[in-house]
C-alpha cells in the first residue's frame, strides 16, 4: 500500500476506529448494536430532517451491503461499504462550497445520495451493473436525485504505468467508460471520492492528476481508516 506521506493532510477527526477484519476483505467498520452510526455529527440546529433522512440513508446503505459481506456470503465480492458517517462529516466541512461531485466505484450509491442531500450534484460509475441498480433504487426511495452509470471510471485514453513500467491496474476493471451516460467528464467535477483497494490509491491519484480538473478536490477514503484530501480540505479558500 502506497504512502501518503507528505502528499495530503489527515483529516484527523474523522477517524474510525472500531474495525473487523472479514475474509479475503478490507477492514470493515460496525455499526452500534443499536443501529445508529458510530461517529453521527450533531445535528445542526434547523436540519432535523435531513440529518434523519442522511440516517436512514447510511443505515440502509448498511443492510444492502451486508448480502455482499464475505464473512456472510462465503464468496469475495469487491463491494466493502465505507466509513460512512466519516464521509459525511468531510462532506459538511466543504459543505459551503458545493458543486459537482463525482464518487469513483459508486457501489450501493450511499455517498453519492448523501452528496446530493447535502447540496452537491452528485453522480457515481460503477462497474458492476447488479450495484448501480441498488443505488438508483435507493436514490429513489430517498428521494434524491444523484445520478448513476454503469461502466468504468477510467476515461479513453488514461493509461497507468509505475515508474517501473508495471501497467496492472489490480481490482480496477475494465470496461466501456460510463461518462457518455452522464453526458459529462471527468474534468466537469469539482469535488472527486473515492475508496480504493489497498495499492490502487496511487491510480486514481495519477487519473485526478492528469484526467481531472486543475481545480478538483480528489477526497481519499484510506484503507487503514480516516480520508485525506488533495489538496487538503483546509487549505481551500
Amino acid at each position: 500500500m502506497g504512502s501518503d506521506a507528505g502528499l495530503a493532510t489527515p483529516i484527523d477527526s474523522l477517524c474510525i476506529r472500531r474495525w473487523r477484519r472479514g475474509p479475503l476483505s478490507r477492514q470493515l467498520w460496525v455499526p452500534r448494536a443499536d443501529g445508529r452510526l458510530e461517529d453521527w455529527p450533531p445535528t445542526p440546529p434547523g436540519e432535523a430532517v435531513l440529518f434523519d433522512r442522511l440516517r436512514q440513508v447510511c443505515e440502509e446503505g448498511l443492510k444492502i451491503a451486508a448480502r455482499y459481506d464475505p464473512s456472510t456470503t462465503g464468496s469475495w465480492h469487491p463491494f466493502f461499504p465505507a466509513e460512512y458517517d466519516a464521509v459525511l462529516n468531510t462532506l459538511l466541512e466543504v459543505r459551503d462550497r458545493p458543486g459537482r461531485f463525482l464518487e469513483l466505484g459508486s457501489g450501493t450509491g450511499v455517498i453519492a445520495i448523501m452528496a446530493d442531500l447535502l447540496g452537491f450534484e452528485a453522480c457515481g460509475i460503477e462497474i458492476v451493473p447488479e450495484l448501480v441498480s441498488e443505488a438508483r433504487e435507493l436514490a429513489r426511495r430517498h428521494g434524491s436525485s444523484a445520478r448513476f452509470a454503469a461502466g468504468s471510471f477510467i476515461p479513453t485514453g488514461y493509461q497507468w504505468t509505475t515508474k517501473d513500467g508495471d501497467s496492472r491496474m489490480g481490482t480496477v476493471g475494465n470496461a466501456a467508460p460510463a461518462y457518455p451516460e452522464l453526458h459529462c467528464e471527468l474534468t466537469d467535477f469539482d469535488w472527486i471520492y473515492a475508496y480504493p483497494w489497498p495499492g490502487e490509491a496511487e491510480i486514481i491519484r495519477d487519473l485526478v492528476r492528469r484526467c481531472g480538473a486543475p481545480d478538483a478536490t480528489l477526497i481519499l477514503h484510506r484503507y487503514t481508516g480516516g480520508l485525506v484530501s488533495f489538496p487538503p480540505v483546509e487549505n481551500h479558500s
